[in-house]
């Protein structure tokens, strides 16, 4: 967990790093606080996992009746922003009173907790900013309306690239617990797909294939997370259940056993490290001193 505030733009600050959306994107949705990965593997199951949760966002739907929907797309951004923006803070809440009952305290969360709550809102301020922009090209004269295509331009590729990130460290919660970002990713999913299936809503697909492509992003993010958060148990003692300032638990990992150098076995101290070697006498008296 860190608790210091820091500085925010992970970038430098000069004019083209702004003028580049990727790079912007970068600097804003990727700040400085937000904690290096732990593992090589835990990252390119992150990796896997972003894939997964974009496909959920975006709707693979247009894409399986025949054409790629632009508008549906943002729509459908806009939608995943807007259940993000009350799923996220409902689920931090429900852990922020597991850790509460379990050790009593929450200090130090204060700084990453606001963080990550800005964090949020400017990515969904910068969606639906793009969702507008997008709608306005058609109802402007052609002077303006150029403009606003070369905005709505600048601002997807800012919102798309900031996609990526913000799904990654699931914007900056792995500065309060390194499983919330897992979690938060699978509670999401759920979330968006379910309404579908409640509702009937299989997007002009038949039974079958519309079960698939809904419930098939969502249990493809339940599986990494899970495999994800099963990594950072075993292997760095980090568990979700355990509040963000208790030491990790050792792995289940055995740690290697103590031998004695190799070769000679005699040779230098045959003991493990930690036991001390018993005491005989001394060479010719059989006796101990003082016997």
């Amino acid at each position: 967990m860190t608790g210091g505030r820091g500085r925010w733009l992970s970038e430098a600050r000069e004019a083209e790093t702004f003028l580049n959306p990727k790079k912007a994107a970068r600097a804003v949705f990727h700040p400085a606080w937000v904690p290096q990965g732990v593992d090589p593997t835990v990252e390119s199951l992150k990796k896997a996992r972003i894939i997964c949760g974009t496909v959920t966002a975006v709707g693979i739907y247009s894409f399986v009746q025949g054409g790629f929907a632009f508008d549906e797309m943002l729509e459908n951004v806009l939608t995943a922003s807007l259940v993000l923006l009350v799923v996220t803070p409902l689920t931090v809440g429900v852990m922020l009173f597991v850790w509460r009952r379990r050790a009593g305290h929450l200090r130090g969360m204060r700084t990453p907790l606001v963080n990550s709550l800005v964090l949020l809102l400017i990515f969904i301020g910068s969606v639906a900013l793009t969702v507008t922009t997008w709608r306005m090209v058609s109802g402007l004269g052609f002077l303006l309306a150029v403009l606003c295509f070369f905005a709505g331009l600048w601002l997807t590729v800012f919102v798309g690239a900031g996609a990526v990130y913000v799904s990654g460290n699931f914007f900056g919660t792995a500065a309060v617990h390194r499983c919330l970002p897992p979690l938060l990713a699978m509670v999401t999913t759920w979330l968006v797909a379910i309404p579908d299936l409640v509702t009937g809503d299989l997007h002009g697909l038949s039974l079958t294939l519309g079960i698939v492509f809904i419930l098939g992003a969502p249990v493809t993010v339940t599986g990494i997370a899970l495999l994800e958060m099963r990594r950072l148990r075993r292997h760095h003692g980090i568990r979700l259940g355990a509040h963000p300032a208790t030491p990790p638990v050792p792995g289940s990992v055995p740690p290697p056993p103590s031998y004695p150098p190799a070769g000679n076995p005699y040779a230098g101290n045959p003991y493990a490290a930690g036991q001390q070697a018993a005491s005989y006498p001394p060479a010719g008296n059989p006796y101990a001193s003082g016997r």
